[in-house]
Parts: structure tokens; C-alpha cells; sequence
């Protein structure tokens, strides 16, 4: 299936590893040209290097902390100045600090809301224009299954990645009438960094080893096992494409039927 994404340039957040750098190959793979940022230089240039040799695609790497203003804004910035042009937006953050609500101070809520919520917030801000302007656009949010299913111990990525969900379903509607999709991707589940994080701290909690953690995962899980970030990164090139042209405002599991809900 031809996705239509040659000559289209995707801006890829959190991208130096985990879901964010699995969506930079696919979206390299099919032709896109990439936008990279991520906080880490060392493995944000190994990245930019394994996507130029293994696709070929042109590719531009920015070492930003996009919990801060001004450096979103030179992310932004230094996309549009190399490329010309952003056509594909993926808002995409590591996961704020777990823990139940006694467990954060405001700072460490507000430092949540300019990860996840501001970031995502500024970079649509400054790509906006030139998606309207020439009225083809995908705006892709990855987000969390918490957003449908509340995860426990995970107060303030339930909290702040919901925001993220009701930003983005309504700037899908105002968009909508100017080829701009704006859509959300909920992961579950997956073999990244985060998730392996989020055992060793339930382990430490608990007194018990990761790997009964991880088990305990997958044990939810009707599959029986972790996603693979490729998995996940063919859903975010798929909307991504030509092909999803008229699906806006949606939000997307990649969880294996971990949701119980029915829709």
C-alpha cells in the first residue's frame, strides 16, 4: 500500500527512543522526511544516524527540553527553516513521574502539564499556519490507554494526557474543513524504556522483581504479551498517510484489547 507520505515532512517528538523513534522510521520508510527532537544528544544522534542509513530519508536531529518554552519554539523554528515546511505533527512526551496524588507537589504537576499538555499545545501552534495555508495537515498525539482506563499509580499521566485528548478532539473540529486530521494514539502496554521504568518502580514499591511486574502486565493483557513499538508505529503512519484522509478526532488503542470498555 502506496501511504502517499513521499515528499511529506514529519516532525517527530521525544523521537531518540521508544515509540517516538519507532514512528521516525516508519514515517522514514515511507518516504517522509524527518524532524527529531529529544533532550538526550548522544542518543538522539545515534538515532538520526540509524534512520539516514537504514531509509536513506533525509533527516534532522534538535536537542530540546520541550517542557520548556523556548525551546519548543526552537524546535519548531529549526524545522521550518530546514524543511520549509511541517506537514506531519507527532506530540509525543515521556511519561511524568508515577506515584497517587499525595505523592506531587504542584511543581511537579506543572512540570507534567508543560511535558505533556504545553508541548503538545506550542508545537501544533507553530505548524499550524502552514497546514492551514496549504490545507493538508496530520496532527498525531500519543497518548496512553489511561485516557480511556485510568491506570493506578498514575495520577498525573491520567490527568494531564486526558487534557491532551480534549485539545486535540477539539482542534479537530476546527480544523476538519482545512484537510487537517488531528487524531490520538493510546498506547498499552509496549516494550519501551517507559514501561521497563514504570516496572522497576512498581517492583520497588511492592518488594517484588521486575519481572514479576512485566508478568503481571502481560497477564492483563488478552494477548498475553507486550506490544512492539513497530506495531504501534504502523498505526501513527497509517494516519499519517493519504489513506486516512477523512478519520479526524479519533482516539486509538495499540493495547493488545487491554481497554474493557466498548468504544
Amino acid at each position: 500500500m502506496d501511504l502517499g507520505l513521499g515528499g511529506k515532512v514529519a516532525l517527530v517528538a521525544a523521537a531518540s527512543r521508544g515509540l517516538g523513534r519507532a514512528i521516525a522510521f516508519e514515517l522514514a520508510r515511507e518516504g517522509a522526511s524527518i524532524v527529531v527532537c529529544a533532550r538526550g544528544a548522544e542518543s538522539l544522534e545515534r538515532t538520526r544516524e540509524e534512520i539516514a542509513a537504514q531509509t536513506g530519508a533525509q533527516i534532522r536531529s534538535v536537542v530540546a527540553d520541550l517542557s520548556d518554552a523556548v525551546q519548543i519554539a526552537r524546535v519548531a523554528h529549526e524545522a521550518l527553516s530546514g524543511f520549509g515546511r511541517v506537514d506531519i505533527l507527532v506530540n509525543n512526551a515521556g511519561g511524568p513521574p508515577s506515584g497517587p496524588f499525595d505523592a506531587h507537589l504542584w511543581d511537579t504537576w506543572e512540570r507534567a502539564v508543560n511535558l505533556t499538555l504545553r508541548s503538545a499545545v506550542e508545537l501544533t501552534r507553530a505548524v499550524l499556519p502552514g497546514m492551514r495555508e496549504r490545507r493538508w495537515g496530520r496532527v498525531i498525539n500519543v497518548t496512553s490507554i489511561a485516557v480511556k482506563q485510568p491506570v493506578d499509580n498514575l495520577m498525573l499521566s491520567n490527568s494531564v494526557r486526558s487534557a491532551v485528548t480534549g485539545f486535540a478532539r477539539t482542534l479537530a473540529n476546527e480544523v476538519a474543513k482545512q484537510g487537517i486530521t488531528v487524531n490520538n494514539i493510546l498506547p498499552g502496554y509496549t516494550r519501551t524504556e517507559r514501561v521497563e521504568e514504570l516496572a522497576t518502580a512498581t517492583a520497588g514499591r511492592e518488594g517484588i522483581t521486575r519481572r514479576d511486574v512485566l508478568a503481571r502486565f502481560e497477564r492483563e493483557i488478552p494477548m498475553g504479551r507486550l506490544g512492539e513499538p513497530e506495531e504501534f508505529a504502523a498505526l501513527a503512519a497509517f494516519l499519517a498517510s493519504e489513506r486516512a484522509s477523512y478519520i479526524t478526532g479519533q482516539s486509538f488503542a495499540v493495547d493488545g484489547g487491554w481497554i474493557k470498555s466498548l468504544l
